[in-house]
């Protein structure tokens, strides 16, 4: 009944009769020799919509053009609305190019809404009479369910905005299969010679909320779903990360994340552990289940999500009304004058460490499945950098001695986007697939999110009367380039904090060195001077890395399991590794409260100007090592010029920003007016005159 009213509204599933005749049209069409694109929708009521063009040719497969996110044009963060900026704004790319809009074979949604209006109802039946309070739960697991009934009209609303006479006909794709087919295809891995596993670890899916997969010669097989969305991982750890640090979730993880470090990570000690350990059981082959004895989240997530037991080891939860409370958020500093802080902080640890022996468990039985010692992670869950870490420690040479019976180490790739940004591309790549094309290049950078923006539109941007601005010169020359990226470590060698915006957006969660915030490892007050006078945010939350292969390899700990593609993994601050002994002194601010750095490699080829900037900062300070953080001030990440300036109106502290044009052109921004504290005017003086001197010398 689902599957019908869904096709009556627009939405085909995937075996359907116009499911199968779109994707023959394909087939035939890239079997001319023509190129083909490709729509992925991630459409309102789940979190972050937004919308991907790809584009397919048989030969080469599929090509990432764009991934636009609703929340970086609209930004209210994990937008759930439907994505009409996103769509407007790939409309303009694909047009760019010379094509429109009959130029799209498919239009491609990230989930499976037959499947998951089937996989609703069995979930609360099966559960039934305690979940049906769930039934009058407006959010749920990512879900809005305000946004649900526009999620139904999204069809008729994308044929009027794009002028059709009629609704745009959807074809639904598997949740989890295009979270494992992108980033299947996308990692370094070779499967023409051995099978690779890949793990789809997530709040939930439109089936289950635990997937594994294994791919062999460009074939993807299911080999398990776990057929529930309360059995979850994702959800384990956003319940307790919410209701215990004071957050909201798709806020609360990282902040958690980070606030383990300061608590007791050692098993055997921490007080929690040994009780908190029981909500999870782990089951034989790779099982994981919800303890409802202890976690009644699967009735009611937010307001009672504890049952008497769990209440027991870590007390009552905090409720809906108490969270972004500055008086129940956790916050480290709080440790001296708070006697319950150290206890908080614990009970982080606690859950981090159950996390962690629950994705252990499940990836040791897909590796002994699978016989495969390439594991490719992806899901929400997978943005878990020190769970990630864990995997790669875990499942070394003495494992598959004793396992597979040979000598091996596991080799892990997280793509940059494993959470939900990420399956709209998947729903084209999986389709492109389906229809024969080739796999596809691996990626090796996430700048995909919006169009380059002009210097016209960053000089309309900064025409305003408290923004003060000029031209600093160009990047579209290697020596000019290299003058622009100097006069930023310039200023960053002084102490100064200043954000770099050019070229397309990254996207996912990470900022990546086209929407950052740059500032002084070296400095152990660059923390807090950002925490404070910049960011706005909690002192729990670490700062990254952001370094040349060689600052990153001097400085810390890179595993052998995550060098595929010269340490491609390291590319996206999807991995946190241990720090050496020297990075303390030296890089202190970008050194974590566990001795870990969530390390970012920066590429020539990828990112001349940031890669530039580092080598100019080596000079300066004698590291190619940055702080970076995202451009952002409680929101997400800036997306346009307006947001940029916005942006800096925010941030106190920050110094300047660099913007750069689509035809090269930089300029500078600061704060104007009375806030003008004179810092950037200074620097460039002395900076120019600097230059000056050095080439009457030369």
């Amino acid at each position: 009944m689902s599957a019908q009213l869904m096709r009556a509204a627009g939405f085909h599933a995937p075996d359907s009769g116009f499911a199968r005749q779109r994707l023959q049209l394909v087939r035939e069409r890239l079997a001319r020799g023509e190129t083909v694109y490709l729509a992925g929708l991630g459409l309102p009521g789940t979190h972050n919509s937004g919308v991907a063009l790809v584009e397919v040719t048989a030969a080469r497969g599929p090509r990432l053009i764009v991934n636009n996110e609703e929340e970086r044009f609209s930004g209210i963060k994990h937008s759930t609305e439907y994505p009409r900026l996103s769509i407007d704004a790939m409309v303009a790319t694909l047009r760019g190019l010379g094509r429109d809009l009959d130029d799209i074979a498919a239009w491609l949604t990230s989930w499976d809404y037959p499947a998951l209006a089937g996989t609703l109802i069995r979930s609360v039946l099966e559960e039934a009479p305690g979940s049906f309070r769930l039934l009058s739960t407006t959010s749920a697991a990512g879900f809005d369910g305000r946004r649900l009934e526009q999620m139904t009209r999204s069809p008729k609303l994308l044929g009027r905005q794009l002028g059709l006479s009629e609704r745009l006909p959807l074809i639904c794709m598997p949740h989890h299969d295009n979270h494992a087919w992108f980033s299947s295809a996308a990692s370094p891995f070779d499967d023409s010679r051995e099978p690779v596993a890949i793990a789809v670890l997530d709040g939930t899916g439109d089936r289950g909320s635990i997937s594994l997969y294994r791919a062999r010669n460009g074939v993807l097989e299911q080999l398990f779903c776990n057929d529930s969305v309360f059995d979850s991982l994702g959800a384990f750890y956003s319940v307790i990360a919410s209701t215990q640090g004071g957050w909201t979730w798709l806020s609360c993880e990282g902040r958690y994340m980070g606030a383990a470090a300061w608590g007791d990570m050692n098993r055997a000690t921490n007080r929690y552990y040994g009780r908190l350990k029981d909500v999870l059981h782990l089951g034989d082959n790779g099982t994981v289940e919800l303890n409802r004895a202890l976690g009644r989240w699967y009735r009611d997530p937010f307001d009672n999500p504890y049952e008497q037991a769990l209440i027991d080891v870590l007390g009552p939860p905090l409720k809906p009304d108490d969270l972004w409370n500055p008086d129940a958020v956790l916050r480290v500093e709080d440790i001296h004058h708070r006697p319950d802080t150290q206890d908080r902080l614990d009970k982080a640890a606690a859950t981090q460490m159950v996390f962690e022996d629950a994705m252990v468990h499940v990836v040791d039985h897909l590796l002994r499945t699978t016989g495969a010692h390439q594991l490719v992670l992806t899901g929400g869950v997978a943005l878990n950098a020190v769970g990630n870490m864990r995997l790669l420690e875990h499942f070394d040479e003495t494992w598959f001695v004793t396992h597979q019976k040979r000598k091996a180490k596991l080799h892990l790739w997280v793509p940059p986007t494993p959470g939900d940004p990420g399956v709209t591309v998947g729903a084209a790549w999986r389709f492109a697939q389906l229809a024969g094309a080739a796999r596809g290049a691996p990626i090796s950078h996430a700048f995909y999110c919006g169009p380059s923006p002009s210097s016209d539109e960053i000089a309309d941007a900064l025409a305003a009367p408290d923004i003060a601005s000029r031209r600093i010169g160009t990047v579209a020359t290697a020596s000019a380039r290299d003058a622009i990226a100097d006069l930023m470590a310039f200023m960053v060698a002084d102490s100064g904090v200043i954000a770099l915006y050019q070229g397309p957006a990254e996207t996912g969660p990470r900022a990546l060195g086209h929407r950052s915030i740059l500032a002084n490892p070296c400095d152990p007050a660059t923390r807090e001077r950002l925490n404070e006078r910049v960011k706005y945010r909690e002192a729990i939350r670490p700062l990254a890395p952001m370094a040349t292969r060689e600052a990153a390899l001097a400085f810390f700990d890179l595993q052998d399991g995550a060098s595929d593609a010269d340490y491609n993994a390291y590319n996206y601050m999807v991995l946190t590794a241990q720090a050496k002994p020297h990075a303390y002194d030296r890089i202190p601010a970008v050194v974590h409260a566990d001795g870990t750095g969530r390390v970012q490699i920066v590429r020539e080829a990828d990112d001349p100007l940031t890669h530039a900037y580092l080598k100019a900062l080596g000079r300066r300070i004698g590291v190619e090592v940055s702080v970076n953080t995202s451009f952002n001030v409680a929101g997400p990440i800036a997306q346009t010029p307006a947001q940029a300036v916005e942006t800096l109106r925010k941030s106190k502290g920050l110094d300047a920003v660099i913007m750069i044009g689509s035809d090269g052109h930089a300029f500078a921004a600061w704060h104007g007016g009375d806030r003008d504290s004179g810092r950037f005017t200074r620097w460039f003086e002395a900076w120019f005159s600097e230059r000056v001197a050095r080439a009457a010398t030369t």
